[in-house]
């Protein structure tokens, strides 16, 4: 199994920015997939974005072209950029590895004020 650990959240303003990062307890160079998710309160998890162990990378259609999701298989550390936040970007923000099942984070706050 692997353990992983989420930080970069914060408070920022509509239009800001912020990285997000997971760093995981092992290699996750042969992590088939690196995911994101949030949680909006009141609302389901919510994939946001994924990388797979071959840098192919996916996102949710309402991240398109403001986030970024990358990994370094040195730093064993998986990021997400996120640019032009808008408050409905709030939400707590989970990683996850997907290693035989689903290895969570405890996650992180990201508040956007408008």
């Amino acid at each position: 199994q692997v353990q992983v650990a989420e930080s970069g959240g914060g408070l920022v303003r509509a239009g800001g920015s912020l990285r997000l990062s997971c760093v995981a307890s092992r290699s996750i160079f042969s992590i088939n997939y690196m995911e994101w998710y949030r949680q909006a309160p009141g609302s389901q998890r919510e994939l946001v974005a994924s990388i797979s162990s071959g840098g192919s990378t996916d996102y949710a259609e309402s991240v398109k072209g403001r986030f970024t999701i990358s990994r370094d298989n040195v730093k064993n550390t998986v990021y997400l950029q996120m640019n032009s936040l808008k408050p409905e970007d709030t939400a707590v923000y989970y990683c996850c590895a997907l290693l035989r099942g689903a290895n969570w984070g405890q996650g992180t706050q990201v508040t956007v004020s408008s």
